[in-house]
């Protein structure tokens, strides 16, 4: 039986933060209590936080693994393992690796690497060598033409969790400055003008040519298989109206505080990146996080390109005003319920012992320990 205990540690809850203790045993919650333990093989948290396993459900850093400079593409199954490392520190127990599916005009090479990702992801989680819970995020490019025979190649493995829609052509959504959008791929991408300018006319065509019936299908596809779809960078009502339409349930970064309004009003999950939290704002000059959270027009996090992002951004959350569980369970509960993981994301007793240890220092949290389902990982 394997049983251990936590004691004199600030246990975050769904809807308040206690003194006290807490039981897992055989990998479960077994019990909290708020009052220190009595028993001697007790844990002594020292007054540190014990938050739950948090849950990642857009991430991109798996890539900057597999492709780590232009040009470079890294062992596959080195490459998960430096990710794995990377994501169980940050206090991510479970976490939705978004693989493109489909190239898009920044990273040409997404193509190319699509079959090893999933291949390394699927070979280490059957030979138990990662601690985080790994799945996948599908994040399906509609501008690619090989977008659905790329896609239904995986759409029945069952490390599958989560699919999302996306056009990353400019001139709406994340990117309506089509001038901008020429500079920075004329920067990124050591493009001249002219070949810039094709590419992006070859986008736009795409978009509107074989984009819309690429996306019905692919939102079909996914309900078909009852896996969550997410809409991506709404920027205006009717792109959440057609979100809507298509079965949607998740609205990732909206653009918009128009949108996430929108989307909110219809009762989709909103997600937006916890860097931009960071940060203080989006990278793109689109609607910030803090604003839309600040409005009650926010009700995920996730870490999108940095892993430890994420429990700094809830932390954050809560130091500008934000209840401190309630901006936790962004980054757990909250996502949990969004793509029907209903045996983690909280502290209750019969969940998975999905615990990290945290220590606010100078008011960053650093994380102490994690537990995932009972094991100590980190």
């Amino acid at each position: 039986m394997n049983e251990f205990v936590l004691s004199n540690a600030n246990i975050v809850l769904a809807d308040e933060v206690i003194l006290g203790s807490l039981c897992v045993q055989d990998g479960l919650i077994v019990s909290f209590d708020s009052k220190p333990s009595n028993l001697p093989s007790a844990v002594d948290c020292d007054g540190d936080y014990v938050l739950p396993g948090l849950i990642d459900i857009h991430t991109d850093n798996v890539e900057k693994h597999f492709l780590p400079r232009p040009g470079v593409r890294w062992l596959p199954l080195s490459a998960i393992l430096s990710h794995d490392a990377q994501v169980i520190s940050s206090g991510i127990t479970t976490v939705f690796n978004a693989i493109a599916v489909g190239s898009s005009m920044d990273v040409p090479e997404r193509r190319e690497i699509l079959g090893p990702s999933v291949e390394a992801i699927r070979f280490a989680c059957s030979r138990d060598l990662l601690r985080a819970d790994h799945r996948l995020h599908m994040r399906c490019e509609i501008t690619d033409r090989n977008v659905l025979d790329l896609f239904s190649g995986l759409m029945d493995d069952t490390l599958v969790g989560i699919v999302s829609v996306m056009d990353h052509s400019p001139g709406q959504r994340q990117s309506p400055d089509i001038a901008r959008y020429r500079e920075k791929q004329i920067r990124k991408l050591h493009l001249t003008f002219e070949e810039a300018d094709r590419q992006i006319a070859n986008l736009m065509h795409a978009s509107v040519t074989i984009g819309p019936e690429n996306r019905r299908t692919l939102a079909a596809l996914a309900l078909a298989r009852a896996l969550p779809l997410a809409s991506h960078d709404d920027g205006t009502v009717e792109d959440i109206d057609e979100a809507v339409r298509l079965g949607a349930v998740i609205c990732e970064f909206p653009t918009t505080l128009d949108a996430a309004e929108a989307a909110r009003a219809r009762g989709l999950s909103i997600v937006m990146g916890s860097p931009n939290v960071m940060r203080g704002g989006s990278q793109s000059g689109n609607v910030g996080a803090i604003e839309l959270a600040q409005k009650g027009q926010l009700n995920i996090l996730a870490s999108d390109y940095i892993p430890i992002s994420l429990l700094q951004g809830a932390f954050r959350l809560a130091r500008i005003g934000m209840d401190l569980p309630a901006a936790v369970r962004m980054a757990s509960l909250d996502p949990a319920k969004a793509v029907n993981m209903s045996d983690r994301g909280e502290i209750s007793a019969g969940k998975r012992a999905d615990l990290v240890r945290v220590r606010e220092i100078d008011e960053l949290p650093v994380v102490k320990s994690v537990w995932s389902a009972g094991a100590r990982v980190y």
